[in-house]
């Protein structure tokens, strides 16, 4: 009853701070019943640092609350026109609205404030890296199917949401183009989308990536049944259409995927058509991708996030490497061909696999990779590899954590090249190797997702 009784208020809030997911931050101080002031804490997509907006909020007695702004009652300077059609609805490309200067200019402050907090000097941070043209940058992009199936991107807000695709500006057109061959053939065969709650439907996730460099597209279907039987003249035709409108497609993979948790992978794989990989090049090295090969998603400014990170690292001829949380070998490959040795260590025995042959491809002789955690293969490599010069990591979101860290600075390599998706656990990484001896020298944000909240950096830390 207590509940009904509570109406929607509307106010007036200035947005004071960006919170970490890219919406603004405002304060709204409301008496109760008893006179007494109460906080609200409001998070408000698409606005910007310094803007005045209105706001209904539904339930004025919590103590948070995230709503849509009904108006912007003061722009900021900083606001442009978005050109995506699907930004008001869309959840991916959360700051169209900000002019691309002012975005980079945050993200540089964001990766300051983070450093500063652990007690770092920000003086320490270089302005973010951007691009010249900021769009058409991904070369992977994930669609989800509606369960009427009609295939598009999450609506903000709402994960349960779809909005149907007519395109997609950070993707490039050929990508968006050959998604659009699937879509239009999903809607055509009437193959229903899978639903989250009741656990049924067929399709479930597209996944498209292409090469920028040698143009090679893959495409995969993620479905919770076999293409053959039923479904065998709908995939024929659906490999016919894409022979006839995309000869850049190298690759189509039907992925089947009967878990409930809603993520891209798969069970069982079924190669319908060309290859079960494309190959890309990156820094002058060639690689190959499967479905489920993690690569640098923006591929120019990866090649400049690894420029940075040689010339940070300075590797030499006469130097033994090792490089944690080495994936495929994006970064091992370059820095190999500059050492004398390379030990890449990575947990995911698929990618150490990729790894392995991308370093044959390329023919690098001088590489040894291992599949293990990265705190015990330290321990190993350590012992059968000797003690390296340089080491390098690239961790996920999460930082490598207290125990790795702390296992790094008892293997005292001179240098350190820190690459970091999150300037936060960065931040509190770098804080470990303080006891060790270890100091930062240099941060350079590099910005990878234009138009999102994400930063990339790299940085060094060179032991006194």
């Amino acid at each position: 009853m207590k509940n009904e009784q509570i109406k929607p208020e509307t106010y007036d809030v200035t947005i004071r701070a960006m919170e970490h997911r890219g919406s603004g931050r405002a304060v709204y101080w409301r008496e109760n019943e008893l006179g007494n002031k109460k906080k609200l804490r409001l998070t408000i997509p698409q606005t910007l640092p310094g803007e005045e907006v209105r706001v209904t909020v539904d339930r004025p007695d919590k103590k948070r609350w995230w709503t849509m702004p009904q108006e912007i009652l003061t722009e900021s300077p900083e606001r442009v026109e978005p050109p995506c059609p699907h930004f008001v609805k869309c959840g991916g490309c959360v700051w169209q609205h900000w002019a691309y200067e002012s975005q980079l200019a945050h993200k540089t402050e964001s990766v300051k404030n983070g450093l500063e907090e652990q007690g770092f000097d920000p003086g320490r941070v270089k302005p973010a890296i951007g691009m010249k043209e900021p769009w058409h940058y991904r070369n992977k992009m994930e669609f989800t199917f509606s369960t009427d199936g009609k295939m598009g991107l999450h609506e903000q807000g709402n994960f349960r949401g779809i909005i149907p695709l007519e395109t997609c500006l950070i993707a490039g057109n050929e990508m968006v183009d050959a998604a659009m061959i699937v879509s239009n053939w999903a809607k055509e065969f009437e193959l229903p989308g899978y639903d989250k709650d009741a656990h049924t439907g067929l399709l479930r996730h597209l996944m498209v990536r292409q090469s920028f460099n040698t143009g090679e597209i893959m495409l995969g279907v993620f479905a919770t049944a076999s293409p053959d039987g039923e479904l065998d003249r709908a995939v024929r035709e659906l490999i016919s259409r894409i022979e006839r409108n995309a000869p850049q497609v190298k690759s189509v993979m039907w992925l089947e995927n009967n878990d409930w948790a809603d993520r891209a992978q798969s069970e069982e794989t079924h190669c319908l058509f060309g290859r079960d990989y494309i190959y890309d090049e990156m820094a002058g090295y060639r690689f190959r991708l499967w479905f489920d090969t993690f690569f640098q998603t923006n591929p120019r400014q990866a090649e400049v996030l690894v420029d940075e990170a040689l010339k940070l690292g300075k590797p030499e001829a006469h130097e033994k490497m090792i490089d944690l949380f080495c994936g495929v070998g994006t970064f091992s490959l370059p820095f190999a061909s500059r050492v004398k040795a390379l030990a890449g260590i990575e947990i995911v025995e698929s990618s150490i696999a990729s790894a392995k042959r991308n370093a044959e491809d390329n023919g690098l002789v001088n590489t040894t990779f291992l599949a293990k955690d990265a705190r015990k293969g330290i321990d190993q490599m350590l012992e059968e590899f000797g003690h390296p010069e340089l080491l390098m990591l690239d961790p996920p979101r999460s930082g490598a954590g207290g125990k790795v860290m702390r296992r790094i600075g008892r293997a005292k390599p001179d240098r350190i090249v820190y690459v970091s998706c999150n300037p936060d656990t960065f931040a509190t990484d770098c804080k470990e190797l303080e006891p060790f001896g270890y100091q930062l020298e240099s941060v350079q944000p590099v910005d990878m997702f234009p138009h999102t909240f994400h930063v990339e950096l790299v940085a060094l830390l060179t032991r006194s």
